[in-house]
């Protein structure tokens, strides 16, 4: 999967993580369904140490009430093919 794939799938489920604010009364128990699935998705769209990482910061992100606005897939993405490039060796 190429890293534009990776992006609009993160872009994807931030969105799903945003839907709990747009069913009134239905957020909070999507939030108990969503963090769980969230921290796992992370994990299997980022591998490694920062994948295992951004997959608990997106499990507590998804989880306590009030930040679910912030796009932790996408900021992920920004720092894994953004901030940090890969080491390309020169022959």
């Amino acid at each position: 999967m190429n890293k534009y794939h990776i992006l609009a799938l993160s872009i994807i489920c931030d969105a799903v993580g945003y839907l709990s604010f747009v069913i009134p009364g239905i957020g909070e128990f999507s939030d108990v369904v969503w963090a769980p699935l969230s921290a796992w998705i992370m994990t299997k769209l980022y591998k490694g140490k920062p994948g295992k990482i951004a997959g608990i910061i997106s499990f507590i992100e998804e989880a306590l009430p009030g930040v679910d606005v912030i796009p932790t897939f996408t900021l992920m993405w920004l720092y894994t093919y953004v901030f940090t490039k890969a080491k390309v060796s020169n022959p």
